[in-house]
């Protein structure tokens, strides 16, 4: 294939992607090989691509192309989420744009409309993380409503409810009354907001002038008002025991209770207590039996138990109950109050504490080998930091509200007889059997069961993800289970650790006794340079899809995991992009660079040439035990990075200079062949950050058939270990740098050859192993050690080696020694003030170590560099 002259992703990208699919190459079966599993944290199914996914499925890509590359079998198992409440919203509203209300068609028809959604939005996140290279198994990809997860979710359901784990049951539940469904704690976010504490009075029955002032934050409940509640020691509300207090506006009376749950220092000392609506309130009615007088209606308007505002939003009734209660002369004072208020997760509306009866899963004994798990390291976290947030949760977890008042979801499989006793089982024909024989002698038909209204949370699906993805519920034992279980890896954000990275320990252990994966590598969130969290409605979130246009998958790969350590946010910058994009091009430009050679069969190979490859092959082999370590500790971020330097630094701007030859010259063969398997071996180190321009350069690298694909390439190992002579050529890069720097400020032209003196240390037998490399990349046409200082010289010193450059042009003498002088008496004058510092006893005794350390390293530098400028003076003097 003919090089072109500039890398164009655009074409290259959509060539190998369709490349890679129509040759079937991130199918998996299970074969002798070792398994490497990663499944996808599935994407809502109304979701589109955005940076957090980008992010997400760039590191689950980058860690399954290399365990390709390593020999093992690779399965990456993609899929979506049925999402419940999202998906579910999205239908009301489509039917609601057709003139139709949920509410006035049956459930079968619905779930109609639903999967037809589905069916014509589901899979775009699917397609779009194609864009970015995503190499997972699409043959595989799975559905949390399909047939086989279904029942699944079914089959736990009823085994945990016989286990006795899962129970029905009223209790005050997190709700959500714009989705008109419960919520479990987690799907609850609480935001800081700058809200208002209203100061109300209330009247003591039988007295005209005694009053009772509270506080509160919602004046609206006060209608739902069944007790005032003082602390039993607080001597203001002695004199109240035994009294009834006259809830305003609807005159009810209502008891004083004294309860140490009080705080004294809150307001007034005095809270208002409503069961309905609040959960220390319902326990606290629960502990008093007090009256539990539900106002809200599920839409959070008021309803007819309220007497008053009724049908009215409950933030409207607010405002209004404000106005009413100044009227009435019942507010005291309001002052402004910063709190803490709950919002769905799923839908941003304010959450509604509700009495509900619902079903709910007990964790407390789940949650103990989950913990244990995590905390001896068997699943090991990175960052390590969120052990500690995990355990906090597990330690103080509380049991799981697990119905949702929906249609789209696992319908729950209980069925009720008239009465209201349920059964519990996999369909109406296996409930009615049930029912026969726990009440035997009673005619039961069909007909006479009605199944559960509500499904099943989300998440309850979720959690079985990792074992019902291979069909491991049903089938214990059946080969996918058995080969792919447990996973290697599961990338996810930190926000749902305790949603589903928790819960799916718990599954993996009640229904395997493994673990579900070994490592969980927590990704931080996309931000802008500002720190802003990105957002549509701030308009700093960039399109995905258009950055990937633009500039290329690798590019935006490269860009997006520069900036990404483990567990820490991403401060996202579009300028990191073009440093994915120059990077392309770089390697572009050394695959052009090495592709432009003449090749003569007959030359000999030089001692150079022969010397970079040996650095290189050694330079190479450390930088792969590095990033076997780095890949162990998933710093992927560090891992690309020592890829990049690799390339850039060590391979372009060092090797290819060595060896390339001079201009209109022809290059050996051994060292062609040798730079050409050097380069194959970078990109399959590459290959797992930018899958597509390192297979592009795999196949114009070298004649290939057409299906030979970089993907299965096995990983270069560690086998040239040279430690010695990498120092070696540190040095010699130390030497060649400050040579070239030398050419430059004197102008010394690159193409007058020049020569090099080095004095030797009688300590050490000079090094000559780099001379000629030295000699060649600075144009040094005499290297030479000596046993003396060279006069007339440009002389510097590295490392205690003393260099000289004969001066055979005119250079302006005095004013090159008065340059140096100058500079000369400005280390002197700071290594004075350094000095003085250091002899100051009160500050060596008095600072940190690790200032006084930093100054004496200022020291230490200052002499060596006040020795090298007045060597240089001497020698430009022809002094010894």
């Amino acid at each position: 294939m003919e090089l072109a002259p500039k890398y164009d992703p655009t074409i290259v990208e959509d060539k190998w992607y369709s490349f890679w699919m129509n040759n079937n190459f991130f199918h998996s079966e299970p074969d002798g090989r070792e398994p490497y599993t990663i499944v996808i944290p599935p994407p809502n199914v109304t979701g589109v691509l955005h940076m957090g996914h980008m992010l997400n499925n760039t590191i689950q890509d980058i860690l399954v192309r290399r365990a390709r590359m390593q020999g093992k079998n690779a399965e990456w198992l993609p899929g979506t989420d049925h999402a419940s409440i999202a998906t579910e919203a999205k239908v009301v509203a489509k039917l609601r744009e057709q003139g139709i209300d949920k509410s006035s068609i049956s459930r079968e028809e619905f779930m109609k409309h639903a999967w037809e959604w589905k069916e014509k939005h589901g899979g775009i996140i699917l397609e779009q993380l194609k864009k970015l290279g995503a190499s997972c198994d699409w043959d595989r990809t799975r559905f949390t409503m399909d047939e086989a997860l279904y029942n699944s979710v079914i089959t736990v359901f009823i085994d945990l409810f016989n286990k006795g784990l899962i129970y029905r049951g009223v209790r005050m539940v997190n709700w959500d009354p714009k989705a008109l469904t419960a919520l479990s704690d987690e799907e609850v976010i609480y935001k800081e907001i700058n809200s208002k504490l209203f100061y109300v009075r209330y009247r003591v029955e039988g007295s005209a002038d005694e009053w009772l002032t509270i506080a509160t934050t919602r004046p609206e409940t006060i209608l739902g008002d069944t007790a005032i509640c003082v602390h039993p020691e607080d001597d203001r509300y002695r004199t109240l025991n035994g009294k009834k207090i006259l809830v305003p506006l609807i005159n009810r009376a209502i008891p004083v209770i004294y309860d140490e749950y009080v705080e004294r220092e809150f307001g007034t000392g005095a809270l208002k207590v409503t069961p309905a609506h609040d959960i220390n309130d319902y326990n606290l009615g629960i502990k008093y039996n007090l009256p539990v007088i539900d106002i809200f209606n599920a839409d959070g308007t008021m309803s007819e138990a309220a007497q008053l505002f009724i049908g009215e939003d409950r933030f409207v009734v607010r405002k209004k109950i404000t106005e009413a209660l100044r009227e009435n002369g019942h507010i005291v004072k309001i002052e402004e109050y910063t709190n803490k208020v709950g919002y769905s997760e799923r839908t941003d509306e304010v959450i509604e504490p509700r009495i509900s009866k619902q079903w709910f899963m007990q964790m407390k004994e789940m949650a103990k080998p989950a913990l244990e798990l995590v905390e001896n390291d068997t699943i090991r976290f990175h960052p390590a930091k969120y052990k500690n947030m995990y355990r906090h949760w597990m330690e103080n977890v509380t049991d799981w509200c697990i119905s949702r008042q929906l249609w789209w979801g696992q319908q729950i499989p209980a069925y009720y007889l008239l009465d209201g006793t349920f059964i519990v089982a996999k369909s109406k024909e296996e409930a009615l059997s049930a029912a026969r024989q726990k009440f035997p002698g009673t005619k039961f038909e069909l007909n006479d069961l009605v199944q559960d209204e509500d499904v099943l949370d989300t998440w309850f699906s979720s959690w079985l993800w990792p074992i019902s993805v291979f069909d491991g519920i049903r089938f214990p034992e059946n080969p996918d289970i058995s080969y792919y279980y447990p996973t290697n890896a599961l990338i996810t954000a930190s926000d749902i650790i305790f949603f589903w990275v928790a819960r799916m320990i718990m599954a993996g252990w009640e229904y395997r006794k493994q673990i579900p994966f070994q490592d969980v590598y927590f990704t931080g969130m996309v931000r802008d340079k500002l720190g802003r969290k990105m957002s549509k409605s701030l308009g700093n979130s960039p399109e995905p899809l258009e950055l990937i246009r633009v500039n290329g998958a690798d590019a935006v790969r490269v860009g997006m995991l520069l900036c990404s350590p483990a567990g820490n946010d991403l401060l996202f910058d579009e300028n990191l992009i073009e440093q994915g994009r120059n990077f392309s091009n770089k390697i572009w430009n050394a695959l052009r660079l090495i592709k432009c050679w003449e090749v003569n069969e007959s030359l000999p190979q030089s001692e150079t040439n022969k010397i970079a490859i040996r650095w290189f092959n050694a330079i190479l082999s450390e930088t792969i035990s590095n990033l076997e370590g780095q890949f162990e500790k998933y710093r992927l971020s560090e891992a690309l990075m020592t890829i990049y330097k690799l390339i850039w630094d060590d391979f372009c701007s060092w090797y290819l200079e060595i060896v390339k030859p001079a201009y209109q010259q022809p290059i050996d063969q051994i060292t062609f062949e040798s730079t050409i398997t050097l380069l194959e071996k970078l990109i399959c180190i590459l290959h797992p950050f930018m899958p597509f321009i390192t297979e592009e350069v795999w196949h114009h690298i070298r004649q290939r058939k057409y299906d030979d694909t970089i993907m299965f390439q096995l990983m270069p190992v560690a086998v040239h270990r040279e430690p010695e002579l990498i120092a070696k050529f540190a040095f010699a890069a130390e030497v060649i740098t400050q040579i070239r720097s030398v050419r430059k400020e004197k102008n010394i032209p690159f193409k007058d050859a020049v020569q090099l003196f080095i004095k030797k240390n009688y300590h050490e037998k000079p090094d000559k192993t780099l001379d000629c490399v030295i000699s060649k990349l600075c144009n040094i046409k005499e290297l030479s050690y000596v046993d003396e200082k060279k006069t007339n010289s440009l002389s510097f010193i590295i490392r205690n080696t003393e260099f000289f450059i004969p001066i055979t042009q005119n250079i302006d003498l005095e004013a090159e020694i008065a340059k140096i002088e100058e500079e000369l008496n400005y280390t002197l004058g700071f290594l004075r003030s350094v000095d003085a510092k250091l002899s100051n006893e009160k500050f060596v005794n008095g600072a940190p170590d690790k200032v006084v350390t930093a100054e004496r390293k200022k020291k230490s530098d200052a002499e060596e560099r006040i020795h090298v400028l007045e060597e240089q003076i001497k020698g430009l003097k022809g002094q010894d």
